[in-house]
């Protein structure tokens, strides 16, 4: 059986770090920026992480 290929749209989206956890930028970040508030934009730059079903997903299409 043929080793599962990495899903490049996944790769160029999520980072895993050393512990395991799954991380996301947060969307709205990069134009219309104006609307927004100072606040809403300064808790968009941390990375917010991926939990649940969907991290479980998102592993498989990594190949991890």
């Amino acid at each position: 059986m043929p080793k599962m290929k990495t899903h490049k749209g996944t790769a160029k989206r999520v980072r895993t770090t050393k512990s395991g956890k799954l991380l996301r930028e947060n969307a709205a970040t990069h134009h219309k920026l104006a609307a927004q508030t100072s606040r809403g934009k300064r808790s968009k730059t941390a990375d917010s992480s991926i939990r649940g079903k969907i991290a479980k997903d998102i592993r498989l299409a990594l190949g991890k």
